[in-house]
């Protein structure tokens, strides 16, 4: 499980294609401690096993659904990445609980510069428009942000200062894709009133 507060970019050392899965080997020196093989890592939001550790350099399998559903098969040697490491028992929980299941991909459609920070207006993806809601949580590329204004086919972020010095968000643009996922609670809470909208 995770929070959506990203510790900070990672740069991506290599990728390599493997027997049916994409080998993705990120340099997370500073935030490696204590890492084992089997540990979970949020890489731009996709929750990740920990396959291989040489030093600071930490390898993980990307398979073939993880590669359909998500950015990470857009990665090159070099692209920066978000990195959160899982929730521990005691932790503060600063932003929303995540698993890092990524329900899809959408492309930001537009990004206007608001001062010190930015405005963002992301495509809904066909599968989480019921669950976009305005002033609701929603994980993009790993970050726990609030949604703005919804529309029919898109919805809109505001992004702060910090949250564009700690992550890769500022490095995005127009046409760019970001990985989707939709706060679980906002998820049950939404099917249960149609299903009962459905029975009566």
């Amino acid at each position: 499980m995770y929070t959506g507060i990203v510790a900070g970019v990672a740069p991506v050392s290599s990728i390599k294609q493997g027997d049916g899965v994409l080998k993705i080997t990120i340099d997370l020196g500073g935030f490696d401690e204590g890492i084992v093989i089997g540990a979970s890592v949020s890489l731009d939001g996709v929750c990740m096993t920990v396959v291989g550790i040489n030093g600071s350099r930490i390898s993980f399998d990307a398979i073939e659904e993880t590669l359909r559903r998500t950015t990470l098969g857009n990665l090159s040697e070099g692209d920066l990445v978000n990195v959160e490491r899982s929730l521990k028992v005691g932790d503060e929980l600063g932003g929303h609980i995540l698993s890092g299941h990524v329900m899809d991909k959408a492309r930001i459609v537009e990004k206007l510069e608001r001062g010190e920070g930015f405005d963002l207006r992301i495509e809904s993806p066909s599968g989480a428009i019921p669950y976009i809601l305005e002033k609701g949580f929603i994980a993009v590329d790993g970050m726990s942000l609030t949604v703005g204004e919804v529309t029919d086919s898109s919805f809109s972020l505001h992004i702060i200062p910090e949250t564009i010095r700690s992550t890769t968000i500022g490095g995005k643009g127009e046409g760019d894709m970001v990985n989707i996922e939709i706060d679980s609670r906002t998820q049950a809470v939404v099917d249960t009133i149609r299903r009962m909208e459905v029975e009566g």
